[in-house]
């Protein structure tokens, strides 16, 4: 009888537990009735709250950053987070791994040093002896100068110790400074493993490994020692992966390094910044030099970043440049580092008004107010576009890029076209119209049909009879070379290529490789391989 009473009754349980969890809901959570008054109550609170704070500028100090790193920035003018500041920050702080795509000139430095400074203020024991506790890898040296100058500034007052680790320098003052442990070490891939190779540092107290510019270090040729890095490292680590452009490379090795990473994007992948004017004026290669010298004084330009894709080429521009009257400087790869590193500074400080340079300067170099940039050379590969042209309009200024395109050249610029997403706009300048014409491109990255060249008005033809004029003038004599005005300034000035040399800009037709020599002033006959042992043929 109890059992069949309990069978009855249970029904009416079930409703009255059913009735209590919706009351203690309503008690908890008021906002879940729509009927109640406190709840419109706060939901109209929550409204009001949610667009005050749109309309509020974001402050440093609403990013939980602490009071030492906050007097820091406001000592640097810093008023407000960037996009990518206020997104990569609060990850950052929680520990979270990270891969953020910001183009150049962004703030991304400040978006992970400032919370990785704070998290070495809070958290974990101090550095040992020949140890690191974040590991920034960057792929050229200038990059890694720029990254320690950003610490040393956002962690100014901190007890921390800091070192840039690059090749090109003697590597035993790494090595000392090594010794007491450093908490951010910022190094290029190869110098990294040099210092590891020699117990100069271990890497079983790296907290926070920092991926700087990696699509860079892969087109270097860094994958290699990459990996070698990642195998090093301890398992149990944070990493971060900054970067202006993002190739499918690039998340694949992510892919393997990154643990539930948040993904940040806060512009287009691979785009420029909106405020950079940007054109391109078509030439013929054999006429860049004096096209340039012809812009430059055209439009009364005394402060520009130049490209130019080779070390010869960024000699010969510096010669005319110098010759002009210019104050200039270079950076190339085989500049030793303390003279690429004097060159950067008297730039930034104005003494210097160009600066040529090859793809080296086209990272990490942080110049403020810089107005134009000109591409002499396009870049062979496309997202170093993004990276030149980054060096001005930054942090919200205005900027221009100009570009010398020649025919040969029209892969790449079709190629960066599809990068960026956009069409640049054509010139050509009176005086200096390509013979040979570039091709049209478009933002899909496909050439277009080669345009016509203008027909030639034909030679009449003569009496017959009469003497014919040959079409074509006599090449000239050994000796009777001469050069372009370009190329005699150039050498005037004691710089740049030779006289034997000639421009390195101008199209070099292949020659026949020498014969070995066999005595002085004598050649081996015609048809015959070099370094052959045969007989003279009668």
């Amino acid at each position: 009888m109890q059992v069949r009473a309990w069978r009855l009754a249970r029904p009416h349980v079930r409703l009255l537990l059913m009735q209590l969890r919706l009351a203690l809901a309503a008690v908890l959570r008021p906002g879940v009735s729509q009927y109640s008054l406190p709840a419109r109550r706060d939901q109209a609170a929550t409204g009001k709250i949610a667009v005050l704070a749109r309309n509020t500028p974001m402050s440093f100090a609403s990013l939980g950053l602490i009071d030492p790193l906050l007097r820091n920035v406001q000592h640097l003018n810093y008023q407000t987070p960037t996009p990518v500041q206020a997104k990569a920050i609060p990850a950052v702080l929680s520990g979270r791994d990270l891969m953020a795509a910001a183009q150049t000139g962004t703030g991304k430095t400040a978006g992970f040093a400032l919370p990785l400074l704070q998290r070495l203020v809070q958290h974990g024991p101090a550095v040992s002896s020949n140890r690191a506790r974040v590991l920034v890898l960057v792929p050229t040296r200038e990059l890694a100068e720029q990254v320690l100058q950003s610490f040393i500034a956002y962690g100014k007052g901190l007890d921390l110790r800091f070192l840039a680790a690059y090749g090109g320098v003697s590597i035993n003052p790494q090595m000392m400074k090594l010794r007491k442990g450093v908490d951010v070490l910022v190094a290029t891939p190869g110098r990294l493993l040099d210092l590891n190779r020699q117990n100069a540092v271990q890497f079983d107290q790296v907290q926070t490994l920092v991926l700087d510019e990696a699509d860079r270090m892969l087109d270097l040729g860094f994958a290699r020692e990459l990996n070698a890095v990642f195998a090093a490292l301890p398992a149990q680590r944070q990493t971060l992966l900054f970067s202006a452009t993002f190739t499918d490379e690039i998340r694949t090795m992510a892919a393997g390094i990154l643990r539930g990473p948040v993904n940040i994007s806060v512009s287009p992948p691979n785009a420029t910044a909106s405020k950079i004017k940007q054109w391109v004026v078509t030439v013929d290669k054999k006429n860049k030099p004096d096209l340039f010298m012809h812009l430059v004084a055209e439009n009364n330009w005394e402060h520009a970043l130049v490209f130019v894709k080779t070390r010869s080429g960024v000699d010969y521009l510096a010669a005319m440049l110098d010759d002009a009257g210019y104050s200039v400087d270079t950076i190339h790869g085989d500049k030793p580092q303390p003279a690429r590193l004097r060159a950067l500074e008297r730039f930034k400080t104005g003494e210097v008004q160009m600066l040529v340079a090859t793809d080296v300067a086209a990272r990490g170099l942080d110049i403020d107010d810089l107005p134009l940039v000109i591409n002499v050379d396009l870049p062979i590969v496309a997202q170093d576009y993004v990276h030149r042209v980054g060096r001005t309009g930054r942090a919200g200024a205005s900027g221009v890029a100009v570009s010398l395109v020649c025919a040969d050249e029209a892969p790449q610029l079709a190629a960066i076209e599809a990068l960026i997403r956009q069409t640049l706009r054509r010139e050509e300048e009176p005086g200096f119209e390509a013979e040979h014409r570039v091709p049209q491109t478009s933002a899909t990255g496909q050439l277009i049909k080669k345009p016509k060249k203008p027909k030639k008005s034909k030679v009449p033809q003569a009496a017959p009879g009469s003497m014919q004029v040959p079409s074509k003038k006599p090449r000239p004599q050994s000796g009777e070379n001469k050069l372009k005005p370009a190329a005699q300034r150039a050498v005037a000035a004691g710089k740049g290529t030779s006289l034997s040399s000639g421009s390195p800009f101008s199209v070099q037709t292949p020659r026949s490789k020498p014969a070995s020599k066999a005595g002085a002033g004598s050649r081996k006959p015609a048809g015959k391989p070099a370094g052959g042992r045969g007989k003279r043929q009668p």
